[in-house]
């Protein structure tokens, strides 16, 4: 059996601390792992390989949180790159065709939180089974209580009567009293060419468009699809494409310790808690103040008398929310969107394929930033229009070109790039390099990036 994992998503309702380059299924919330970890980790024990469907910039971090833990990787793994997100019905199809027609798929969202995980083995192992006998398999996972922020399935055992959208509250209680809706998991299992089939019968015109991009893309050592072929794919979801029409879907009622982490308020319910029910943080400081949920690592935070709040300090925005509130986020998200913030898109600690930078300081005329480049990777080779930049070493040797001279730099050793000049920073050594850089220009945005070479086939900005 395959797992394909889906990472789209900008987990807008976690913002602060999930940003469109580091969304919250890559952020670590539990004890040092993140979602994708612990999705590709409980996987591995019912699936014998992956294909993980992302952007390009998450493949580099799921790459890199692959390679944090051997328990995470698995035998077979591939990943398929798509340029744009075209909703998950074109990322399941694409996923499908790269593999056998026989080959049974469990789909996961890269991003949910279970916790019982012998219950979980034994609902993929009935899903299988379901699968093996040509159904499309939906897990529905049993309520717990009326949340009106997910779609509903009605069913009868393990049939499915039908589908229902996300519902106003009365009509979600009575949902949960009838005993027989679920919460739909946005999971599956089938064959891989049985939901081709059906995909190819209702929604005819995204095989189509899917089948032609995924025999454009190219596939040397992973599956990249041409951004001219992905737009030209209808955006749709799996359950309106497929699931809702066909005649073949069954669902597994699942009670695993489910949640999608949604929003906030989600994530206070599966965080370990204090005698005062605040979220434990080792920077907390908490005068009788209760039912908090407190995130934040990088500066002391301090609460008196208060109750039932979300506090996250992300270091470069904090948010302060009523509990029950959180679903709100994404207003501000959109808030952000139109006053053309960047604070929607970016920490300020901004992971690469190459390591890392951190912003220490940024305003008119400069910016500086710490910036860590891994054991044998290199920046690409790059020139900028607007600023020139100091780069001073902290520790280990960089390699730097600066034009046509290229030298080793040491500890305490600096080297400057002249506005327009052709530069590129690396390191050959066994450590990783640290070194500080000031930017100083009329602008410094990160778009002012010209790519002449690029490692990792990255666009120009």
């Amino acid at each position: 059996m395959t797992n394909i994992i889906l990472c789209g998503g900008s987990g807008t309702r976690l913002w602060p601390i999930s940003r469109t380059l580091l969304p919250k299924q890559f952020v670590k919330l539990f004890n040092d792992k993140s979602l994708f970890q612990l999705t590709v980790q409980r996987n591995s024990k019912v699936c014998s390989s992956q294909i993980i469907v992302s952007n390009a910039e998450q493949y580099f971090l799921a790459i890199d949180q692959l390679e944090e833990h051997s328990s995470f990787k698995i035998h077979h793994s591939k990943f398929l790159l798509e340029p744009i997100g075209r909703n998950t019905a074109p990322a399941i199809a694409l996923a499908c065709m790269a593999v056998d027609s026989e080959e049974v798929v469990l789909v996961t969202p890269s991003d949910h939180l279970i916790k019982d995980e012998v219950e979980y083995q034994k609902v993929i192992q009935r899903a299988k089974e379901l699968a093996n006998q040509n159904y499309l398999v939906t897990f529905g996972i049993k309520p717990t209580f009326a949340e009106t922020g997910f779609g509903y399935i009605e069913g009868d055992h393990e049939d499915v009567v039908s589908f229902k959208e996300k519902p106003n509250f009365e009509t979600a209680t009575k949902y949960v009293e009838a005993g027989n809706y679920y919460w739909n998991s946005g999971m599956f299992c089938f064959k891989a060419g049985v939901f081709l089939d059906e995909l190819k019968k209702y929604s005819f015109e995204i095989y189509e468009a899917s089948l032609k991009a995924y025999q454009n893309a190219n596939k040397d050592n992973l599956i990249r699809i041409k951004h001219e072929d992905m737009i030209e794919i209808l955006e749709d979801s799996i359950d309106y494409a497929v699931m809702e029409k066909s005649n073949k879907v069954k669902v597994v009622p699942s009670d695993i310790s489910w949640s999608d982490l949604g929003s906030f308020d989600a994530l206070y319910e599966e965080l370990p808690k204090d005698e005062f029910g605040n979220t434990k943080n080792q920077n907390l400081i908490s005068i009788d103040s209760k039912n908090n949920l407190i995130l934040g690592s990088e500066r002391m935070i301090a609460t008196i008398d208060i109750e039932d709040l979300i506090v996250v300090d992300s270091g470069d925005a904090i948010l302060i929310s009523k509990k029950g509130s959180s679903q709100k986020v994404k207003k501000v998200v959109e808030k952000l969107k139109e006053q053309k913030s960047e604070l929607h898109n970016i920490h300020l600690t901004a992971h690469r394929p190459w390591g890392t930078y951190t912003v220490l300081e940024y305003t008119a005329g400069y910016k500086i930033k710490k910036i860590v480049v891994k054991p044998n990777k290199r920046l690409s080779l790059q020139k900028h229009f607007h600023r020139n930049e100091h780069w001073i070493v902290v520790s280990g040797t960089a390699t730097v070109t600066v034009g046509d001279e290229t030298r080793l730099v040491r500890p305490n050793e600096s080297t400057y790039i002249k506005m327009g000049e052709v530069h590129r920073l690396a390191n050959e050594g066994k450590i990783p390099v640290v070194l500080i850089e000031a930017q100083v220009g009329e602008y410094t945005g990160e778009d002012d990036i010209v790519r002449i070479s690029d490692d990792f086939k990255r666009d120009s900005n």
